[in-house]
């Protein structure tokens, strides 16, 4: 199976590191063959030209050629999501099973936009955090309320702890308050059935934590597990069964409340309704 990559610029951690990942979690049944980037890489990266020659992949003249030469599509871009909805034009109406890589959107509307492409066309298609499938989050059934926590910034990195959250609570979510630190920020997060959940980021760095109140008790659990091996699993599968899918309701849960996190920084300690 040939895989095609569709970047904003291919010079970056998950195109340097997925090819090998994917090739080996398929045991050589699938691999990356193809690669477009729409600019060459900032401050100091690779040309596209450069990371081709040095990964051994072709390089391709346009979106149109990924789709017409490829049996499946990543759409990377996992640093600037504010690009997904321009780069997935074309890739979801393909038809071919399509991956876009972590953030989804920025918001909720573009979500719901970037989906309806897909869902119109009818081309599988799912975006996920590889927190989603960290082992220590397996099983973990009737939470109360959880107080999550994880290294760096909102924009970029909250969507690691969000992706578990949301998936552990299995709710919408009502409204967000932003409380910023030192060296810290805090989101508090209510759901639609009065549950709460905190997520907070640590600029200096932190272990990916929770602290999660069940039915049956508390269950601390630090993320330990090789979480990146088991997605890359997932998406192999995925590529096989294209009906192996995150729910998109969930996705669409996830960018909502990342969406309002974005507004709550702005008006810190209002809560921010959904």
């Amino acid at each position: 199976m040939k895989i095609g990559f569709i970047d904003y610029y291919l010079d970056e951690w998950h195109a340097n590191n997925y090819p090998a990942w994917i090739k080996d979690a398929s045991k050589g049944e699938m691999e990356v063959t193809l690669a477009y980037g729409l600019i060459d890489g900032p401050d100091g990266r690779r040309t596209n030209a450069q990371w081709c020659a040095d990964m051994g992949i072709a390089q391709a003249d346009s979106i149109e050629q990924i789709i017409a030469e490829c049996d499946a599509i990543i759409v990377l871009s996992p640093d600037n999501c504010e690009m997904h909805e321009q780069l997935c034009q074309l890739p979801l109406r393909s038809k071919k099973p399509v991956y876009v890589d972590k953030t989804f959107a920025p918001d909720y509307e573009t979500a719901k936009r970037i989906f309806d492409i897909a869902e119109e066309s009818g081309t599988p298609c799912y975006s996920t955090s590889a927190l989603r499938y960290a082992s220590e989050y397996q099983g973990i059934e009737n939470v109360r309320a959880i107080s999550s926590w994880g290294p760096n910034g909102f924009e970029i990195y909250s969507i690691h702890q969000l992706e578990p959250i949301v998936m552990l609570m299995k709710a919408d979510a009502k409204r967000v308050m932003y409380l910023p630190g030192d060296q810290w920020y805090s989101i508090t997060i209510e759901f639609t059935d009065g549950r709460i959940a905190t997520l907070t980021g640590y600029a200096q760095g932190s272990p990916f934590m929770m602290n999660i109140a069940c039915e049956d008790g508390a269950k601390l659990v630090e993320v330990k597990s090789d979480f990146f091996h088991e997605f890359i699993v997932q998406l192999v599968e995925f590529f096989k069964d294209p009906s192996k899918v995150v729910p998109h309701e969930e996705t669409l849960r996830i960018m909502a409340v990342r969406g309002a996190g974005l507004k709550a920084i702005e008006a810190p300690g209002t809560w921010i309704e959904l």
